[in-house]
């Protein structure tokens, strides 16, 4: 199966006559405009950006064939995909993050953690998430600190991991059974 890349998410109704918000996730954001029909991730529909406007944080665009706003509205939510090979090659030093899905995610020691599954970015910046052999999935920053090596060609990433992790299981347990441990409200 072909790499897909999300470049696109389809937001809002924007007016009457079918346009949407749109926003884009490419370095320039009319990009979009010359990559010919976007699909969904699953291929089944497409879409195809006939004009394009700049707004504040992101566009509004025409889409072919949607005319009004009730099309325009069931629209809302869907991500928008291109074929890895239609992108811009990247630069010696630059990836696209789908390029990452996959590689073996090791320390700087060389020990495995697992393995890249995502990259993910909830508004405060890229997370990389990492699977181990066992276990729960592991979220870190996606920050040159945390990531200082990104090895394409021997397919892997370095991790530099934080002294501690947001959720980190390895508590002391004897603090943990304490009976000095203050208690919750409503606890007995």
């Amino acid at each position: 199966m072909l790499a897909q890349i999300c470049v696109a998410r389809i937001g809002a109704a924007h007016g009457v006559r079918g346009e949407v918000k749109l926003w884009t996730f490419t370095e320039d954001p009319f990009a979009v405009t010359r990559y010919g029909p976007l699909s969904t991730k699953d291929g089944a529909r497409q879409f195809e950006v006939t004009q394009a406007r700049e707004a504040k944080d992101h566009l509004v665009a025409t889409l072919k064939g949607v005319t009004t706003r009730n099309e325009a509205e069931r629209l809302n939510g869907i991500e928008l995909y291109v074929a890895r090979e239609k992108l811009p090659a990247t630069e010696a030093d630059e990836y696209y993050h789908a390029d990452l899905i996959g590689l073996a995610a090791v320390t700087a020691t060389n020990e495995p953690l697992g393995e890249v599954i995502a990259i993910h970015n909830f508004g405060a910046g890229d997370i990389i998430e990492i699977a181990p052999p066992t276990g729960a999935t592991i979220m870190l920053p996606f920050s040159n600190a945390v990531v200082p090596t990104v090895d394409l060609a021997a397919g892997r990433v370095v991790i530099e991991l934080p002294e501690e992790v947001d959720g980190d299981d390895r508590a002391d347990e004897s603090e943990a059974l304490s009976p000095r441990r203050p208690r919750e409200s409503g606890d007995p």
